[in-house]
């Protein structure tokens, strides 16, 4: 069976489960719709949040980011994972023990006020939507390639399959979704990894194989940095980002990761406080599966990428890959326009080169013109990576089908998070107070259907590869809801003016500060900053600036509430009965 035939197989049948689920477990009620009916097993529970969390940029971009940046990539791994260990030590039991279905309803009736929920439900909207643009960016890479449409034909196909199921299932139908596209998903990555770790390095465990010997005795990573040295690329294994950009991006991804509200809803679904610890373990469990495999996928398929286009000896003339012969999932790839070549010397060859210095007049004795590979989207590599390999069809269309499940399971639970915030807390929390259930429910599916729409048109022109763009909804998570989540639960003297204050602080210095440097704000008589680190206040990255906003948030919180009233007496209560254990009946009993 050729590649595209097994391909709609496969993905046609994991389609088919996705349907059933969400049509046996449709939402016949609010609860179901936005937390389950509060009845998920804890390990159950902990493999729909592994697949809520790992989306299109932790399966399709993150090993992307890897193959291309190499030892700086390494923060993703660490901030993704470590805020997981935030979450479950300073935010899961205490939500879940307030026992409510959204974060911008605790954050309105911790801070007593409406305008608190407001301002949280909008920087719920602006973090989430934001990361739904990443989800959507992976499902038209996917998509794209694996139904050979243009991607953008391929983003809408995948808009009409989010809007199905998620749609008609809210968090009933998302979680045993989920439950189900984990299953794909890890068995998905892992599968293709093993087999490359065996064909390189000749170990079945790939988080060894990375560390291993190749045929000839070489360190695969030495082999690697070999490769690209000698090309005019950054050693694979160097440190090239500045430590003040390390630290402050893996700091924003943990406290991101911690005040994401796609992910705290998760939590609100299991049936007792204790469980809520326990599907954070679980949940742990299923993403170390994928995020120590990672690595390994980046390198290797780094790998194979240069010698597949630098098929003779690196740096002779010769030793390059003629256009005419290029192998057919160039050509597959290039139908996408992910991956572009322009044959600037005229030789019909591929010449594919980094910038260095040192190399440039090496490449101009050999009559280079310039790197010739104007294109390689990076968030193509874990997809393309098991073709260039040349592994069977049926891998190639098993990790299709898990790249789509990644994005698909994570957009479904950020779009009912955005679709809760607008018609459980704006609508019925705020407007219309005496809604029917049935309205309601209405009004969150109306709701989810425009932020489909409104995310589909920007993953039409995404600011970025899919890993960078769920990057910088982190870095909004983490300056606007994790200072007053966490404020909320600890603190009894942060009031509401501090808590609105903090949050519209942190939100739009951190919005600012990527807008200006990504070149999206432009104000008349100044020049547009580029987006470059050399522009970058003290060497901070877009991406990394949410921690900056975080400290903001904290501070302007902080100083606002002392030169105000302390909340009332019955707040302060509240935030006892939150954080003190009364025993597990009773707190079983929230």
């Amino acid at each position: 069976m050729d590649l595209q035939a097994m391909t709609y197989l496969v993905v046609g049948l994991t389609f088919l489960l996705y349907f059933g689920i969400a049509i046996w477990a449709r939402a016949g009620s609010t609860g179901d719709f936005y937390v389950a009916g509060k009845g998920v097993h804890p390990i159950l529970n902990g493999m729909a949040t592994g697949a809520d969390w790992m989306s299109a940029a932790s399966f399709i971009s993150m090993a992307g980011l890897i193959a291309f940046k190499g030892y700086d990539a390494s923060v993703y791994l660490m901030g993704w994972t470590g805020g997981y260990v935030l979450l479950a030590m300073l935010l899961a039991p205490y939500l879940r023990k307030y026992g409510k279905f959204t974060v911008p309803e605790f954050i309105g009736d911790r801070y007593y006020s409406k305008t608190a929920r407001i301002v949280a439900v909008i920087c719920l909207i602006v973090a989430s939507l934001t990361y739904v643009i990443g989800q959507m960016k992976g499902i038209g890479v996917t998509f794209s390639r694996f139904l050979e449409f243009p991607y953008e034909r391929g983003l809408f196909v995948g808009m009409g399959i989010v809007f199905f199921y998620a749609v008609l299932g809210g968090m009933k139908g998302i979680t045993y979704t989920q439950i189900a596209q984990y299953c794909v998903l890890i068995f998905a990555y892992t599968v293709p990894a093993v087999f490359i770790s065996l064909k390189l390095t000749g170990n079945p465990i790939p988080q060894l194989g990375l560390g291993g010997t190749m045929a000839d005795g070489t360190y695969l990573l030495d082999k690697l940095d070999t490769v690209l040295v000698d090309l005019g690329f950054n050693a694979y294994t160097n440190k090239n980002d500045s430590t003040i950009n390390v630290f402050l991006l893996t700091m924003s991804l943990m406290i991101g990761t911690a005040g994401l509200p796609h992910v705290i809803t998760r939590f609100f679904t299991v049936p007792k406080v204790k469980d809520a610890r326990i599907s954070t373990g679980w949940a742990l469990v299923c993403i170390a599966l994928l995020y120590t495999v990672a690595p390994a996928v980046g390198a290797m398929a780094r790998l194979n990428l240069m010698h597949t286009v630098q098929t003779g000896e690196v740096g002779a003339p010769s030793g390059n890959l003629e256009y005419a012969s290029r192998p057919d999932w160039f050509q597959k790839w290039e139908g996408t326009g992910l991956l572009a070549y322009e044959d600037k010397n005229g030789d019909g060859r591929i010449q594919y080169y980094g910038g260095s210095k040192a190399f440039e007049a090496q490449a101009a004795s050999f009559g280079w013109k310039g790197n010739e590979m104007t294109k390689v989207d990076r968030d193509i590599m874990v997809l393309a990576n098991p073709e260039i390999a040349g592994l069977p069809n049926w891998v190639v269309a098993l990790v299709a089908a898990g790249g789509i499940a990644a994005a698909l399971s994570t957009a479904a639970g950020l779009l009912l998070a955005i679709a809760s915030a607008v018609s459980h807390d704006l609508i019925k929390g705020i407007f219309m107070p005496q809604i029917s259930e049935k309205s309601e429910l209405m009004a969150s599916r109306v709701a989810m259907a425009g932020a489909i729409l409104l995310a589909g048109y920007f993953g039409l022109h995404p600011p970025g590869f899919a890993a960078q763009v769920v990057a910088l909804a982190f870095g909004l998570a983490a300056s606007s809801l994790f200072p007053a989540i966490m404020m909320g639960i600890f603190s009894k003297r942060i009031n509401r003016q501090g808590a609105v204050a903090g949050m519209l602080a942190g939100l739009v210095v951190t919005l600012v500060y990527i807008f200006w440097f990504k070149g999206w704000l432009f104000i008349p008589g100044t020049e547009m900053a580029p987006n470059d680190a050399a522009h970058w206040f003290l060497g901070i990255s877009p991406e990394a600036f949410g921690a900056v906003g975080a400290l903001i948030n904290f501070v302007v919180a902080y100083l606002v509430s002392m030169m105000t009233p302390p909340p009332p007496e019955r707040i302060q209560h509240l935030i006892e009965d939150i954080r003190v254990p009364r025993g597990a009946g009773a707190a079983g009993g929230h």
